[in-house]
């Protein structure tokens, strides 16, 4: 399935976000002359056909105060990882967890679990709950916590580039 014009100029409508407003798909729908409810209906309609894998949130953890981040690693028995990581993903504080191949011998870590808190005593209080959670399935863990802020974007069109001068073969 190829984007169209109207596809085209939704995903620059919302690449940079959608507007913080309390109807942003009004807003949307609005600046491109359609319904909020069209703007619904094409973007799950393009989540189904995958052209855009999902839609979400990415808040400034640092703006809202949790100002210590720190990615949990964790050594986790291979055939519960996956139920494990579902009930983990769903605690307060969690933002997002994963599954991720083990690169032994050095990295043994296969579950990924990023934690947020005003203090790095808060964000280990919540790993020490990670860890009863992952009992004996657990061999093993540690927090990396973040450095920096990287810039986080959105889906973008790429647009192509085109060559300034022309390319020739010489015989």
């Amino acid at each position: 399935m190829a984007l169209d014009d109207f596809d085209r100029a939704l995903i620059a409508a919302t690449q940079r976000g959608l507007p913080l407003v309390p109807r942003p798909y009004d807003a949307v729908g609005a600046q491109l002359g359609v319904s909020g409810a069209q703007v619904r209906e094409r973007l799950a309609q393009l989540l189904d056909t995958g052209l855009v894998r999902r839609i979400g949130a990415v808040p400034n953890h640092y703006r809202l105060g949790f100002v210590a981040n720190g990615m949990s690693v964790w050594n986790v028995d291979d055939d519960q990882v996956d139920a494990l990581g579902e009930r983990i993903g769903q605690i307060p504080g969690v933002s997002h967890c994963y599954r991720r191949p083990r690169r032994l011998p050095a990295w043994p870590y296969n579950l990924f679990a990023m934690l947020h808190g005003r203090t790095r005593a808060e964000v280990e209080q919540q790993a020490v709950q990670l860890a009863q959670l992952l009992g004996s399935a657990c061999h093993g863990h540690d927090i990396l916590y973040s450095t920096a802020i990287l810039k986080k974007t959105g889906l973008r069109l790429n647009t192509p580039t085109v060559p300034t001068t022309p390319h020739t073969s010489e015989s």
